[in-house]
């Protein structure tokens, strides 16, 4: 006589019988077999694995069709999910950084879906440099004599350094020896790139004397870094560009400076703080000059590098360009938002990046008065939300210690699980089927306005939140 664990296992179909039900046929149709009958086996497994603490748990049929269609939806969704950033940092590195313009979006498209000349040279018909069709605008925009461009700013930085002081030194301030996201260092990156850190000056002083007694007959080049994260105050000194410049050129010497974030216009004329430009390195003095496409310029992910033609054409001929170039959609990109450079009077309403940081505070405090309500209401009164006024950063590698006033939404919780609200009310947002990304702030949750788009679809996604 079979005991009820043995019933229960025989009522289990088998693979080919679920796969003949309708629903299943459906999956299989949207999914393909070989992923449905995968997930059909894991639930049925897991469901055999049940009855071993459990041995009265019934098959049902619907029920098991329901999980394995959850689990498909989940397995097919794409890895790379959009989400709603309301931390307050509009360049977040964990959030993808700069968003895209339109333009540069259907540039992509173009370029993914058609054949184009990324290599051609449409004039001679032989092959051509993928190089040009951004060099030309980065030539013109900052003022360089060439320019090339390779996948992130520590690639660029490298490369330069791998190919003008390889074995030799460079004389680099102690107070510029960064450290940005992800352990990069200006000094493992030195070393990296095969050259030797000549570290001169103090933490929070450096004078031009202290390059030029650092200079001999090892040295490659004097560089200068942008400490676009974090500040030193007080008591400080160092050494401006065109000092620095002079002193390079007097010793036969290239002047490398590294910007970091990197800016083709000036953004105190959108009420921002100053951010030092390329063309601004370049009138000073520098030889070469690297930066990032996808902070402060609003681009794609891209280290760009822009200088003395001579030099530009060294670091093209180092084998590891090749192992650093960007492919056909990050030209198109980038091409699409340098052209968008070359119109600066419309490009704050054209460049997403210039739009946030931009946004006057009376438009924000604006919309939270409009979301406010809506919050409020999807929260059921189990918590206390209110309009706040905060303060959004520029970038969380990028200039981090320049605030701009901004306007939020702020939920607090009471009771005696008010220490553990925070972290529930933000898991619950990002549950969401666009999560919302917000920031905690000691016990409350903050939904930093400045970079909502889509005010329509943040709302009406909150009938979904749950506690």
């Amino acid at each position: 006589m079979l005991n009820a664990a043995d019933t229960a296992r025989r009522a289990i179909p088998s693979v080919d019988r679920l796969l003949r039900l309708e629903r299943v046929a459906a999956l299989i149709a949207r999914y393909g077999k070989p992923l449905v009958v995968e997930t059909v086996r894991a639930a049925l497994d897991d469901h055999r694995a049940a009855l071993q603490s459990r041995a009265t748990i019934p098959f049902d049929e619907q029920a098991f069709v329901d999980a394995c269609e959850s689990r498909l939806a989940a397995q097919i969704r794409p890895a790379l999910q959009p989400v709603f950033n309301l931390t307050g940092t509009v360049l977040h590195t964990n959030l993808g950084r700069a968003l895209l313009p339109r333009e540069a979006a259907e540039a992509v498209v173009q370029a993914m879906t058609r054949a184009c000349n990324l290599e051609f040279d449409l004039g001679g018909g032989a092959r051509g440099d993928r190089d040009t069709h951004v060099g030309r605008w980065l030539t013109r925009l900052v003022g360089a004599e060439a320019a090339t461009v390779v996948n992130n700013n520590a690639a660029a930085v490298y490369l330069t350094l791998n190919t003008l002081a390889q074995k030799k030194e460079v004389v680099v301030s102690r107070g510029e020896l960064i450290e940005i996201g992800g352990a990069f260092r200006m000094p493992d990156i030195m070393a990296r790139a095969g050259c030797r850190l000549r570290e001169v000056g103090t933490t929070n002083r450096t004078h031009l004397d202290d390059y030029a007694q650092a200079l001999g007959p090892r040295t490659a080049a004097i560089m200068k870094v942008h400490t676009s994260n974090y500040a030193v105050q007080g008591f400080t000194a160092a050494v401006d560009e065109t000092e620095l410049a002079a002193l390079a050129a007097r010793h036969g010497l290239p002047f490398i400076v590294d910007l970091g974030s990197g800016m083709l216009v000036d953004l105190e004329r959108y009420g921002l703080p100053h951010e030092p430009t390329p063309r601004e390195a370049l009138a000073h003095g520098a030889d070469v000059v690297t930066f990032s496409g996808d902070k402060l310029l609003g681009g794609p992910q891209a280290g760009l590098i822009v200088g003395k033609a001579a030099l530009i054409r060294k670091i093209k001929k180092n084998p590891l360009k090749r192992a650093l170039r960007v492919g056909k959609m990050t030209i198109a990109a980038l091409d699409a938002v340098l052209r968008l450079y070359a119109d600066p009077e419309r490009l704050g309403g054209r460049l997403p990046t210039l739009k946030w940081l931009a946004r006057p505070l009376s438009d924000i405090e604006a919309q939270a008065g409009r979301v406010m309500p809506a919050v409020a209401h999807a929260l059921c009164a189990k918590a206390e939300v209110a309009i706040t006024r905060c303060m959004s950063q520029i970038g969380s590698g990028s200039l981090p210690v320049d605030l701009l006033p901004s306007a939020g939404i702020a939920v607090t919780g009471g009771g005696r699980r008010a220490s553990s609200f925070p972290e529930k009310i933000a898991a619950a947002f990002r549950a969401l089927p666009v999560p919302v990304i917000g920031r905690i702030k000691e016990s409350t949750f903050i939904l930093d306005l400045r970079c909502l788009d889509d005010e329509t679809g943040f709302v009406a996604q909150l009938d979904k939140l749950r506690l």
